[in-house]
C-alpha cells in the first residue's frame, strides 16, 4: 500500500510556519496513516534557515513530518525592485520565483513508487503553487491561520473589483461584505487594500481570486464562533473550520519566564491585567508614556510586555530593551513596583493560562485571540497592523466578545492614544459586571468542546481527510 503524502508550502515567516506545523501535527494525531512533507522556501539572498526558523523546524521534526528546504535557484534569480514594494507583493514574487524548484522537489518525491501525493496544503501567500499542483493533477487546499470572516472578505475582493475596478481609498464609505453582519468601516480594513503603488491590493486581489480554484479552505476557527460568516460563504470552495488550533505545550523555562511566573504566583486570583502585542508589536516612546500613565492612575495590577522597535525603515525583528527606564516616565517603575511588572518578551500562552490573569490588552492577532478565548481571558482591542483592525472589529462589533480600546489604530500612522482613553478601556475590561466576561466564558467552553471527539472541529477534520481521499478515487 502506498504512503499517502501531503505537501505543505507555508510562508517562511515564524507565525505562518508555526501555525502550519501545529496543524500538520494535529492532522497526524488523528490520522496516522498520512505523512507530511513541509517545503520551507528560502527567500533570496538567504541560503540557509535563520536561527529562529531553524529552531521551529528542529523542534517540530518527527517520523511523519519531514522538512525539505527549497533554496533559491541560481538560474531563477530574484532581486527586489529598487522602488517600494509591499511585503505582500514581495511574498508573491518569492513564491513565483521558486515554482521550478518546487516542481523538481515533487518529481523527486513521487519518484518513490511507495509514495502518493494526495494534496498540496498551501498558505495564503503561496497560492501560485496551485499551478504546480495542477501540473501534477494534485488537489490543492489552503490552510489559513485566520478567521472565517476575513477569508470571506478576501473571497469578496474579486467581486468588488469587477464592480469598481480600483483599490480601496480612506475616504470610501462603509463596505457591505457578505461575511460580516454589519457594514464594515473603511478604517478597519487591512492596510494592504489601500496600497496600489507597492502591490498590496494587487496581491490580496490575486489570492482572493485563486482561493476559488482550490478544493477547500482550512481555517483556524470553529463553527460556534462564526456561524454567520461560514453560512455566508457556502457557495465558495468547501470551508473546513478545524480550530482552535493552539500550541500550548511549549513551556518556556528561560530566566525571564521563570521570573514572570514567580511574580504571577504571588498575585491574587483574577487580579492582573496583561498587556502584550505580539512578536512584532511595539510603540514609540510617547505612546509608551501614555500607557504608563494609564496603568499608574488606574490602580490595577498589571504585567506589561514591552518590545523595542527594529531599526527604522527595516523589516527586522523587535528585541528587548536593555534599560526600560529610558522609554518610561521618570520614577514610574519605582512607583508601581508593588503592583506591576514590566518585562520584555513574555510567554503569552503561559501567562494567559495563569489563574492570576483577568484581562488582556492585545494587538488582536488571530492566534492571540484564540488563546484568550481558550483560557477565558477577555480582551481590550489595540490592533497594530495587517488584518488586526478587522479582527478587532469582528470581536467588538460582530461577536461582542471584547472591549473596545481602539479599532483603527495603525503602528505605521501618527495617532497617539491618550492615557484617559486607555484607562477607560482597561477599567471596563477589569469590571466584573461587564457582560463581555460571561460571553467569553461561554465561547471558551464552546471552543474547547469543538476540539474533542464528536465536536464540530473534530468532525470537520474527519470530513476533510475523507474528502481528500475521495479526490484520489475521483
Amino acid at each position: 500500500m502506498k504512503k499517502l503524502e501531503l505537501v505543505f508550502i507555508p510562508l517562511p515567516a515564524s507565525s505562518h510556519l508555526t501555525a502550519t506545523i501545529h496543524f500538520a501535527k494535529h492532522l497526524l494525531h488523528q490520522h496516522e496513516n498520512l505523512s507530511i512533507t513541509v517545503f520551507v522556501i528560502l527567500p533570496p539572498p538567504q541560503t540557509d534557515l535563520d536561527p529562529y526558523t531553524n529552531s521551529i523546524v528542529t523542534n517540530s521534526s518527527n517520523v511523519q513530518v519531514n522538512f525539505t528546504i527549497i533554496p533559491p535557484s541560481i538560474t531563477n534569480h530574484f532581486s527586489q525592485p529598487s522602488s517600494f514594494i509591499s511585503l505582500e507583493m514581495l511574498a508573491n514574487l518569492v513564491f513565483e520565483s521558486h515554482k521550478s524548484q518546487v516542481e523538481e522537489a515533487i518529481i523527486e518525491l513521487v519518484s518513490n513508487d511507495s509514495t502518493q501525493v494526495v494534496g498540496f496544503v498551501l498558505d495564503m501567500f503561496s497560492t501560485c503553487m496551485i499551478d504546480v499542483a495542477n501540473k501534477f493533477k494534485i488537489p490543492s487546499y489552503i490552510f489559513l491561520p485566520f478567521n472565517i470572516s476575513f477569508i470571506g472578505f478576501l473571497l469578496h475582493l474579486p467581486t468588488r473589483h469587477n464592480q469598481v475596478g480600483v483599490n480601496f481609498h480612506p475616504s470610501d464609505p462603509d463596505s457591505v461584505i457578505p461575511s460580516y453582519q454589519h457594514h464594515v468601516p473603511v478604517n478597519v480594513l487591512p492596510g494592504a487594500v489601500f496600497d496600489q503603488r507597492g502591490g498590496g491590493y494587487e496581491s490580496y486581489l490575486y489570492h482572493g481570486t485563486r482561493f476559488k480554484e482550490c478544493k477547500g479552505l482550512i481555517v483556524n476557527s470553529f463553527v460556534e464562533l462564526e456561524p454567520y460568516a461560514i453560512n455566508s460563504i457556502a457557495t465558495a470552495p468547501n470551508v473546513y473550520p478545524v480550530g482552535p488550533l493552539l500550541d500550548l505545550k511549549n513551556h518556556n523555562d528561560s530566566t525571564g519566564s521563570i521570573e514572570i511566573r514567580g511574580w504571577l504566583d504571588n498575585q491574587p486570583p483574577k487580579s492582573v491585567l496583561f498587556l502584550c502585542f505580539g512578536t512584532m508589536g511595539c510603540f514609540n516612546k510617547p505612546q509608551l508614556e501614555q500607557i504608563a500613565i494609564a496603568l499608574e492612575t488606574s490602580g490595577h495590577r498589571f504585567l506589561w510586555s514591552i518590545r523595542k522597535p527594529p531599526p527604522k525603515d527595516t523589516y527586522g525583528a523587535t528585541s528587548d530593551y536593555t534599560n526600560m527606564e529610558e522609554v518610561l516616565p521618570d520614577g514610574f517603575l519605582k512607583r508601581v513596583k508593588k503592583r506591576g511588572m514590566v518585562c520584555g518578551w513574555a510567554p503569552q500562552a503561559d501567562v494567559l493560562a495563569h489563574g492570576a490573569v483577568k484581562g488582556f490588552v492585545s494587538h488582536c492577532g488571530w492566534n492571540s485571540i484564540l488563546e484568550s478565548l481558550w483560557f477565558n481571558v477577555p480582551i481590550a482591542t489595540w490592533p497594530l497592523n495587517a488584518e488586526q483592525q478587522l479582527n478587532a472589529f469582528l470581536l467588538v462589533r460582530e461577536l461582542e466578545l471584547a472591549v473596545e480600546l481602539s479599532l483603527s489604530y495603525r503602528s505605521s500612522g501618527s495617532e497617539l492614544v491618550m492615557a484617559d482613553q486607555i484607562e477607560r478601556a482597561i477599567d471596563s475590561l477589569m469590571d466584573n459586571a461587564n457582560p463581555v466576561k460571561e460571553r467569553v466564558k461561554d465561547m471558551s467552553e464552546k471552543g474547547r468542546n469543538a476540539m474533542i471527539k464528536g465536536g464540530s472541529s473534530f468532525v470537520t477534520l474527519e470530513k476533510l481527510v475523507q474528502d481528500m481521499l475521495q479526490n484520489i478515487r475521483d
